[in-house]
């Protein structure tokens, strides 16, 4: 990845057996499983194995050249501290504007652009869960069809609203994160809510007056110069509620009024700048940060030219290179919100006895990463190379375009969550080890970063990054490609594989407060 590194990964199908001898003259010593390091010289006991010009870990005994390097025989380096980093310093030179480019989006009432017609039940309790799935399955059945203009009907389900400490400084997470996903562009301002009525989350607390979109007089209150918009609650404990099929039917009434007004709208041609981008990456191999980031960092690249909005994530992924990220920073104030959320972090992970390395997994190492270390600097790639102009807490709303971090669990559902709460319209999700990953709420993008996993899991992966690594591509070919890509998913004129197949995984809340 750098001339400076003394590792190298094998491409190859399968690996190679000891005694291959590579371009250059070396011969492997030990058979080396595809994605996984060999040494290009000898290492001593103590030395730095470099890895994207990182030190990724120090030998804990000598490494000959040729030999497989894995974890178990690196030590980790500690992790970087959060004081003395550089503060903005990295001034790179301005990338032209990039032109011209639209997609077929719905406009909001907020000024938002949907990339989806979608209705969603928002739920203030798990208590509700089963009722809610029960209504949206006869909705899909009986009302869906009469609203062809409408994608989907989801439940935005999750673990959340009572037996908590809802008062718990921490709490505002969970909360803010859930108001934030039912005001998501996709959901075209519509507002509905399942509640139970006796939980600590009570609809209003959820939604307080002023968060509500006016769609239009139907949900207007108070009409006047104050008018504030009607929240639309159906409470499972109200007293008209007589028997299970008069919950049901409550909530089949009210989902009609808003099938009604998603129904009417119709796709526009929106500027590329609409776009708002998470990207993210799982069940990851050495090869992320070689064909699949890369792509997706260059088309980052892209984006940020067109003006659109890009949030990269995953604090422990980011916490190895942070000191990559304060000096990319576009101001000094960027640079300081980056530490804020990495010592939050930090601290919050000691409260739990655990600290970043907690993070690699067992397919993680098997697919070649060694450490956390090694996996930070392929995650990183993604983010490209444009000034970080803003820092997202968790579960907050994004506020400006261009590349933003949004501070979010490593957790593949966790972090899909909270990217959808801070406004997410189109998903890019990365792996190596493969992953069927999908959201209901949102287009998810899966790039494969090897050929045998996109060939294997051909109707799974949109994107085969694995090309890179064989030569018949070039990062920036497939960077193009999946620009292109995502402006035609926006679009609605092609479908991800995971909406083809409704592979749809849970929504699941950053909790960090007490449960009672």
């Amino acid at each position: 990845m750098h001339p400076a590194d003394n590792v190298a990964i094998v491409a190859n199908d399968g690996g190679l057996p000891a005694g291959t001898v590579l371009p250059g003259g070396l011969v492997l010593v030990d058979k080396v499983p595809q994605a996984h390091k060999v040494a290009l010289q000898d290492i001593p006991e103590g030395g730095a194995v470099r890895r994207y010009n990182v030190a990724i870990g120090y030998a804990l005994k000598p490494i000959a050249a040729g030999s497989w390097v894995h974890e178990r025989l690196l030590q980790m380096p500690a992790a970087r501290a959060l004081a003395g980093l550089p503060m903005a310093t990295s001034r790179p030179a301005p990338q032209e504007p990039l032109a011209g480019h639209t997609f077929e989006g719905y406009r909001n009432p907020d000024g938002s652009v949907g990339t989806r017609n979608i209705l969603a039940i928002t739920q203030t309790v798990q208590c509700v869960a089963g009722v809610t799935a029960y209504a949206v399955q006869r909705i899909k059945a009986e009302l869906l069809p009469k609203y062809p203009n409408v994608d989907d009907v989801v439940a935005l389900e999750h673990g959340y609203g009572c037996g908590v400490a809802i008062d718990a400084p921490d709490a505002v997470i969970p909360i803010r994160t859930l108001r934030n996903i039912s005001l998501n562009p996709n959901f075209g301002g519509e507002l509905m809510v399942v509640s139970l009525g006796c939980e600590k989350l009570q609809p209003e607390r959820l939604l307080p007056p002023g968060s509500i979109p006016l769609v239009d007089e139907r949900n207007v209150a108070d009409v006047g110069a104050s008018a504030d918009a009607k929240l639309d609650v159906v409470c499972l404990q109200d007293a008209a509620h007589v028997g299970f099929m008069s919950m049901v039917d409550s909530i089949l009434r009210q989902a009609e009024e808003h099938l009604e007004r998603l129904n009417a709208r119709r796709r526009e041609t929106v500027p590329a700048s609409e776009l708002v981008v998470g990207v993210q990456c799982g069940g990851s191999d050495a090869f992320s940060g070689v064909t699949a980031n890369p792509a997706v960092g260059f088309c980052t690249d892209l984006l940020v030219r067109a003006g659109a909005t890009v949030m990269f994530s995953e604090v422990t992924e980011v916490r190895d290179g942070i000191d990559q990220l304060t000096a990319r920073a576009a101001t000094p104030e960027v640079a300081q919100a980056l530490v804020e959320q990495m010592a939050w972090y930090d601290a919050y992970l000691a409260r739990g006895h655990a600290d970043r390395s907690a993070n690699t997994t067992p397919g993680n190492k098997q697919g070649g990463l060694s450490n956390i270390v090694e996996k930070a600097m392929g995650s990183i790639v993604k983010s490209g190379s444009a000034p970080i102009c803003g820092v997202v807490p968790p579960g907050a709303k994004a506020m400006q375009k261009g590349l933003l971090y949004a501070a979010t669990p490593a957790s593949d559902f966790i972090c899909g969550t909270l990217q959808l709460a801070a406004g997410m319209n189109l998903h890019v999700f990365t792996t190596g080890r493969g992953t069927p990953y999908g959201l209901a709420a949102c287009p998810v993008i899966k790039v494969a970063t090897r050929t045998d996993l996109a060939r294997r899991w051909h109707d799974l992966m949109d994107v085969n990054a694995g090309r890179i690594a064989d030569g018949e591509a070039t990062i920036e070919e497939l960077g193009w490609e999946l620009f292109r890509l995502m402006l035609d998913v926006a679009s609605g004129r092609k479908q991800t594989w995971a909406e083809h197949w409704k592979l749809h995984n849970a929504l699941v809340l950053f909790n960090p407060a007490p449960v009672t």
